[in-house]
């Protein structure tokens, strides 16, 4: 290696140090094998690396080689940034308004929970699963790797504001993903039934658990039948899933509970975050309320309803909002709008008379937790079943009563996982852990840190751009 230049030695020290550094970060000493590739490429130049972009002696390379090479190493630097470090994300719907606001670009950092390694490494960067126009995946599923996230800067805790993947997104009617594609079973079984009473007169079932399987059943065949409406039905990798953001309101081994729109974590009352609001009941003296009324109370054109019987209207508040309402002259009446329990066990998870809830009294429910063993009854099997199949890969059946978990009589079960429970802050406009239940740890992408655009889509460019969100810190789970 004589009459190397000293710059070359720098870069190959960078590199190394980098490269080895990232080799122990990933755990993957096979990675070592690269390191010959290094010093070859910095150091001793045997193997012409870059034999493409040659030209004839003394010419450039073309404009369209430099533009390969450029673009090419534009999508691998993007594609390392993206998988270890952060990735853009943009706040779709109201569910965090008013902590996050439809339009807040955010980064989202991989790094504070760790990042996990992909399950489908080829992919092309930039886009979650699917080519806008052509409407085809944008990933590869082989090689398909098993879970594993790389050391971060801590779990996830409490109060948090979380990026993860849509656990009921695994499998997806492709023209109608809203709602999930359980859900969407359920709901067209419960309407073929209802509509055919004759057909299905000597129906019985003796748990939730067996009804709803046989409801998802018949819904999963009237979609097939049906792929002009529903679209094509897919599956997606754990890391393909759809990218959702709220906010973890109770961790691994807690016991939640919701009574009347409060909170309580182990038995006690939460105090709940400045930006946490719930729908309101406001009846006027028989004025409609003003523009400039939802321009400052920032209730978006999206978040504008009537309640039925004019001027009655069901609008988002926050606490602090709502108290302020007595000091408007035309307003006579404010009342938190509340869910009562749901008998039917059509309203939210698990979707069981046994478990009567809705979305403002749910629970106690208990949070899984990795190691921690339950027992299983046909009774409680609603609450797991996700979790046995989709979650942690088993078989599930259930003969005569009695529960098989991979052709084994079951009892109990202890889980491979640690979960979470996920809400939106605004609490009666969010399709949250409420609706499909606990999210898997392997599901957890990251934690936003900084809103870096923020485009209000109720005005015209430039007037859209909230100039006072921009590079807003939200390290604190603001």
């Amino acid at each position: 290696m004589k009459n190397i230049p000293v710059s070359a030695w720098v870069k190959f020290g960078i590199v190394f140090i980098l490269y080895l550094l990232w080799v122990i970060w990933v755990g993957n000493y096979w990675l070592l094998l690269g390191l010959p590739v290094i010093v070859d490429m910095y150091l001793t130049k045997k193997v012409p690396w870059t034999f493409w972009k040659k030209t004839k002696e003394g010419d450039k390379p073309s404009k369209i080689v430099e533009w390969v090479d450029a673009i090419v190493f534009a999508l691998v630097a993007v594609y390392f940034i993206n998988l270890f470090l952060f990735q853009n994300y943009k706040i779709p719907t109201s569910s965090l308004e008013k902590s996050l606001l439809v339009g807040d670009h955010l980064f989202v950092s991989k790094v504070s929970y760790g990042p996990r390694i992909p399950n489908t490494p080829l992919a092309f960067p930039l886009v979650q699963n699917t080519f806008p126009i052509f409407n085809c995946k944008s990933y590869v599923e082989w090689p398909a790797w098993d879970y594993r996230r790389l050391a971060g800067c801590g779990p996830v805790e409490r109060g948090d504001i979380v990026v993860f993947n849509f656990p009921a997104g695994d499998t997806i009617a492709f023209a109608m993903q809203n709602p999930d594609y359980y859900n969407l079973c359920r709901d067209a079984g419960r309407y073929i039934v209802g509509s055919n009473p004759g057909a299905y007169d000597n129906l019985q079932f003796t748990t939730a658990w067996e009804r709803n399987r046989f409801l998802r059943e018949v819904g999963k065949k009237e979609i097939a039948k049906n792929p002009h409406i529903y679209g094509e039905i897919m599956y997606r990798p754990v890391d393909r899933r759809e990218n959702y953001v709220k906010r973890c309101v109770a961790l691994p081994g807690d016991t939640l509970t919701l009574r009347h729109n409060k909170m309580y974590i182990n038995g006690q009352e939460v105090v709940e975050h400045a930006g946490v609001q719930h729908l309101f009941h406001v009846i006027t003296d028989g004025n409609n309320l003003s523009p400039e009324f939802f321009k400052n109370y920032g209730i978006s054109d999206d978040d504008r309803r009537e309640g039925g019987g004019a001027p009655h209207y069901l609008l988002p508040f926050t606490d602090e909002k709502s108290a302020s309402l007595a000091k408007v002259r035309s307003v006579v009446r404010v009342q938190m709008d509340e869910q009562q329990p749901d008998s039917m066990g059509f309203s939210v998870f698990p979707y069981s008379p046994d478990y009567p809830w809705s979305r403002d009294n749910f629970g106690p429910l208990w949070i899984p937790k990795k190691g921690a063993t339950v027992a299983l009854d046909i009774h409680n099997l609603v609450l797991y079943e996700a979790i046995i199949t989709s979650y942690e890969g088993n078989r599930l059946d259930v003969k005569e009563g009695q529960i098989f978990i991979n052709n084994q009589p079951a009892t109990s079960y202890t889980f491979k996982m640690d979960y979470y429970f996920m809400m939106g802050d605004n609490r009666h406009k969010s399709a949250d852990s409420r609706y499909w239940g606990f999210v898997p740890e392997d599901h957890v992408v990251g934690k936003p840190l900084l809103v870096w655009l923020s485009l209000d889509k109720d005005k015209s460019f430039p007037m859209s751009i909230r100039w006072n969100r921009f590079f807003k810190w939200m390290g604190d789970g603001e």
